[in-house]
């Protein structure tokens, strides 16, 4: 009889690329066939020409948030009409930080409902991942790797397609 425990094995769900040329902090940012940006403001030495690399957690944190809400309500079918996640990243004493997300549900629900949703924004994958702190994995690579090209693809590596929300 076998006793080992095998551990179940990663699969990519998403996947994103970031590159920086040059000497300026903008760095273009590839997820599936999806084109994005960050860079830092001009009072940090950046251009200012996309948002920080924060306001695109916070944007992960929120697009999730509101997406697994309205998935959520459409499967119960509750009148939900509007989602709107306000999230700020704030710094405190001692380099300690914290997100504010404050979450308003526009649409005729009931008490019971809203207070579900609610419980349910604390359960969103993205919500989960910040919150846990989940690990980052360093795989050290040297010279050019190159992943398939999304050009008609949009899959990444594992041939999951990134981006894609879960």
């Amino acid at each position: 009889m076998d006793t080992t425990t095998e551990t179940p094995a990663f699969v990519r769900s998403a996947a994103a690329v970031a590159t920086s040329t040059g000497e300026d902090y903008r760095v273009d940012i590839r997820s599936g066939h999806h084109k994005l940006a960050a860079d830092e403001p001009a009072s940090v030495g950046g251009a200012d020409t996309a948002t920080t690399p924060v306001g695109l957690l916070l944007s992960a944190l929120g697009s999730c948030t509101a997406i697994t809400l309205r998935m959520y309500a459409q499967r119960k079918g509750w009148p939900l009409e509007t989602v709107r996640v306000h999230l700020g990243y704030e710094k405190g004493p001692e380099k300690s930080v914290r997100i504010t997300r404050r979450i308003e549900l526009l649409g005729e629900l009931d008490e019971a409902q809203r207070a579900r949703l609610l419980d349910i924004a604390d359960r969103t994958p993205v919500t989960r991942a910040v919150s846990s702190g989940t690990p980052i994995v360093e795989q050290q690579h040297h010279g050019a790797v190159r992943w398939p090209h999304a050009a008609g693809a949009g899959a990444g590596a594992g041939g999951q397609e990134a981006g894609r929300h879960e």
